[in-house]
């Protein structure tokens, strides 16, 4: 038994989400630092994340890997148009805005995956989620208070493109339980790439990227975009969309710290609290929620002996 099968469905979960959260936490910096123009950005990020995301199903699926698409199924096809509409509206909130004001829209994600898990799969999310939702909202605030004034509507806009659809992907997700809609991400790769690279070749005389730019490029979008989406896409496997979407909120926070590092610039002490509030949060909640399930687990053993004891009689 491999040590990740060796932990609770929910602990899963919590790794392989909480996991992909920070492996895309440095994506809104890498943007900036690129400094490619809309399209550009965009058609690079499409095709070297269909490669990734590609090479990923291939080494997880094998010769099953035509098995995996099919599995997904008209689902898969929504969830890949709706990640196309995030990467476009997270990369071009991006190009228009500060990231702090994206990744605090993107924050309101949890909030908006809750409201529609409750429509949808009517799903109810107890009061410590809620409690958690709203405690790393209020953190979340703190962190970029000072851009809230600078940003772009167009790039606000864009950013909560991005932080809607997610949240629809997440909870669309959820409608098919035990089916792994990472492979289908492929596709979301080609349709980015596919209209981006069109725009860019009507754009004028295309030219590949300077060396550093395109080094940056090929980390973020070759790397590290197809390792950490592809976590994040299998977190609704195992935990409610809202869950999901808080514990991205871990990417919201180091994401912003990062940009503020890379940039030499000194946090704010609100930026500090705020971001000691959402992880503080994270914590513990998650060290609540292990308590609770070593406690049902020891009170699922009596019983269950309790149980063998009757039929063996």
């Amino acid at each position: 038994m491999s040590r990740l099968s060796a932990l609770s469905y929910r602990q899963q979960g919590v790794l392989l989400t909480g996991g992909g959260a920070l492996i895309m936490a440095p994506d809104a910096l890498l943007i900036k630092v690129a400094d490619l123009p809309d399209a550009e950005i965009l058609m690079w990020r499409g095709f070297l994340s269909a490669l990734g995301f590609f090479l990923i199903a291939l080494i997880r699926h094998g010769r099953g890997i035509l098995a995996a698409y099919r599995r997904c199924g008209w689902t898969g096809i929504a969830v890949a148009l709706l990640f196309s509409l995030t990467t476009c509206g997270f990369v071009l909130g991006n190009q228009y805005t500060k990231a702090g004001n994206v990744l605090m829209i993107l924050a309101g994600s949890p909030l908006i995956a809750a409201g529609l898990s409750r429509v949808i799969l009517k799903e109810r999310l107890p009061r410590r989620t809620w409690l958690a939702i709203w405690l790393c909202m209020a953190g979340i605030a703190m962190i970029v208070v000072d851009d809230v004034g600078a940003g772009s509507w167009v790039g606000n806009a864009f950013a909560l493109m991005a932080a809607t659809t997610l949240a629809l992907n997440f909870t669309l997700c959820r409608t098919r339980p035990g089916a792994d809609m990472s492979p289908m991400l492929v596709f979301n790769g080609v349709i980015v790439g596919g209209g981006a690279g069109l725009v860019w070749l009507a754009g004028g005389a295309p030219s590949l990227p300077a060396a550093h730019q395109l080094t940056v490029v090929i980390l973020l979008c070759l790397v590290i975009v197809p390792c950490g989406v592809t976590l994040l896409q299998r977190g609704p496997l195992y935990l409610p969309a809202a869950e999901v979407g808080l514990l991205l909120l871990l990417e919201v926070v180091v994401g912003t710290l990062l940009a503020w590092w890379i940039i030499a610039e000194q946090p704010a002490p609100m930026a500090l609290v705020g971001g000691t509030l959402v992880l503080g949060t994270l914590f513990a909640k998650g060290l609540y929620e292990r308590r609770l399930e070593l406690r049902l687990r020891a009170g699922a053993g009596p019983a269950l002996q309790d149980s063998a004891e009757q039929r063996a009689g």
